[in-house]
């Protein structure tokens, strides 16, 4: 049997095998019938393959390891004393990489992969709360900031990696800081105030997934779902920001009916935007 077809063989076995389409033993008697005389099968789990990676590593790896973990524990129990740009530096640094390894190991496991760049996007955004803490930054208007840099590094990134849940979440997080910007700003608006202030973003988001189903339809995907978010807004900042609430719960229903309907109506126009 030509190698390549073989090998394509035992890919495709070890897949049945990681996602429980055939049982253990049906699997490992195929693997068996293709496997040649003295190959030794690969681990399929990454308990088995972390086992021969710990096997197999040289003592440079080793020393290697343990060196880049005394690093992290020496940043980590030193970060406060650090000078502010070098803690920006290092937060920076630590961000990138794991951007850098997530974007690699995606290729291999997509969930690992959007695993380590959520948690680099957490520490971001996290690390950025804690040194405007560390140095005195505690007003709401520099949090508000740097939460509202996130939501766009986020949209960024979400575009550019084909992210969608990030780039979603980004939008989600840019909501946020428009909500608290208006709360601070606006006192006491009416209740067709907070309309005003939503609903003309609902539609141009609407616009924007019209505009750019042509080049990218996860996009058009994305800012969809937006615009179908942004259309509730109101009735949600009600609830979390306003005292006197009134009929919000009725509101929210009616909007809720109408977006459904016209979803119902415009269904045929909007599924080939996004699929």
């Amino acid at each position: 049997m030509d190698q390549e077809r073989r090998k394509t063989i035992i890919r495709e076995i070890e897949h049945w095998q990681r996602s429980k389409l055939l049982p253990e033993h049906y699997c490992d008697f195929l693997l068996n019938l293709y496997l040649e005389t003295g190959e030794v099968k690969e681990p399929v789990y990454l308990s088995g393959k972390a086992v021969k990676a710990i096997k197999t590593a040289s003592g440079l790896s080793w020393l290697l390891a343990f060196g880049i973990f005394s690093l992290i524990c020496f940043v980590v129990l030193h970060f406060n004393a650090f000078h502010p740009l070098l803690q920006i530096g290092v937060t920076a640094s630590f961000v990138l990489i794991l951007l850098l390894l997530g974007q690699r190991f995606r290729d291999k496991n997509e969930a690992a992969g959007i695993g380590l760049i959520g948690v680099g996007m957490l520490l971001m955004l996290g690390a950025g709360i804690y040194m405007l803490q560390l140095h005195g930054l505690e007003k709401w208007g520099w949090q508000v900031g740097w939460l509202g840099i996130c939501s766009l590094f986020w949209v960024a990134v979400g575009i550019f990696a084909r992210i969608p849940l990030l780039h979603l979440g980004g939008w989600i997080a840019s909501f946020l800081v428009y909500g608290l910007l208006i709360s601070r700003n606006a006192n006491d608006p009416q209740w067709y105030e907070v309309q005003i202030f939503w609903l003309p973003l609902s539609i141009v988001f609407g616009w924007c997934s019209w505009f750019f189903h042509r080049w990218s339809k996860s996009i058009a995907a994305v800012l969809l779902a937006t615009a179908a978010i942004v259309w509730l807004m109101p009735e949600l900042y009600t609830a979390v920001f306003m005292e006197e609430q009134g009929w919000f719960q009725i509101q929210l229903i009616v909007k809720i009916v109408v977006e459904g309907g016209l979803l119902f109506a415009l269904r045929k126009k909007w599924i080939a935007w996004v699929a």
